[in-house]
């Protein structure tokens, strides 16, 4: 380690400054910073109830749920990683936190029991090969 560097066009060395680790490391801004305060939640699982009352092609949610996934027109419900489905979201305050409601006559021809737990999550627009929709 040379301290001393020489200037150019001068015979003269000058001692070069070393700086302190700490106040390198406070130029560096701390992980939370960069990547935000905490990671937003993109599904969820919970309950699928079966209301043959409901219209085909739509599925109650509760309020609080759907702000928690982002879900605002469509939702996405993906039954034992074979079945997808696509559903009109219509929120409803009398839907319990952890279900859904949806109507159940074209489910039951698919394989899906009631009461099956599933994964929800707001619909982006992508469908995969053979994805059943409604609505």
């Amino acid at each position: 380690m040379v301290a001393e560097q020489a200037q150019p066009g001068t015979g003269e060395e000058k001692p070069k400054k070393k700086r302190d680790i700490r106040t390198l490391l406070q130029m560096i801004p701390p992980a939370s910073q960069l990547f935000g305060e905490q990671k937003r939640v993109s599904e969820r699982r919970i309950r699928m109830k079966f209301h043959d009352e409901l219209k085909e092609g739509i599925a109650k949610i509760n309020p609080q749920l759907a702000r928690e996934l982002g879900i605002k027109d469509k939702v996405e419900v993906v039954v034992a990683h074979r079945h997808r489905f696509v559903f009109n979201a219509v929120l409803d305050d009398e839907v319990p936190v952890n279900e859904i409601w949806v109507n159940g006559e074209k489910l039951r021809e698919e394989g899906v029991a009631d009461n099956s737990i599933v994964t929800v999550r707001a619909y982006r627009g992508e469908t995969l090969g053979g994805a059943a929709t409604s609505g």
